[in-house]
């Protein structure tokens, strides 16, 4: 049973390149805030620069109660809370636990919002990522695990050595 006032990730759907403004103006109204960021080489005309970005654009996450969601919403440069059939979808704390992990762990990944089929279900056993689950898919002859966040409509593509992973086996 689901307690009102126990603390849970939401995600926030920013305006565009707003989500660093978006986390300072959240984290000064004291809301625990995540923004994951993702280290990249920017590549310009005249110069080369590694920069800090969102690792998925224009989402921002937040810890707090039902109650208090409606004072973070209300904060510059949000458009809307991500929603599931009409009512703010909380995020299971594993799944922000693995965007932190996986952004720790060294590994090769991307973000696409592209749908999958399903495929066989498996577990990393080896590595950074040891214990996570997820779904195989091939894909330019490597091994990804892809790993569904459905409440943004994102997943996270893991390039990963095929022997650090091992098969789940359905029941029947």
């Amino acid at each position: 049973m689901e307690k009102i006032n126990e603390k849970k990730w939401f995600a926030l759907y920013t305006k565009s390149r707003a989500e660093k403004k978006v986390e300072l103006e959240l984290a000064a109204k004291g809301f625990e805030v995540y923004l994951p960021l993702e280290k990249r080489l920017r590549i310009w005309s005249d110069r080369k620069k590694w920069v800090y970005e969102p690792l998925i654009r224009s989402y921002v996450f937040v810890k707090t109660t039902h109650g208090h969601l409606e004072n973070a919403f209300y904060t510059p440069g949000v458009f809307t809370i991500v929603k599931f059939e009409g009512f703010p979808a909380p995020i299971p704390e594993k799944q922000i636990d693995l965007i932190k992990t996986l952004l720790s762990s060294g590994e090769s990944f991307e973000v696409t919002s592209r749908q999958f089929e399903i495929g066989d279900k498996v577990t990393i056993n080896k590595g950074d990522l040891k214990n996570f689950s997820g779904e195989l898919i091939q894909h330019v002859n490597k091994y990804k695990v892809l790993v569904r966040l459905d409440i943004l409509q994102q997943n996270l593509l893991i390039h990963i050595n095929p022997s650090y992973l091992k098969k789940v086996e359905q029941e029947a």
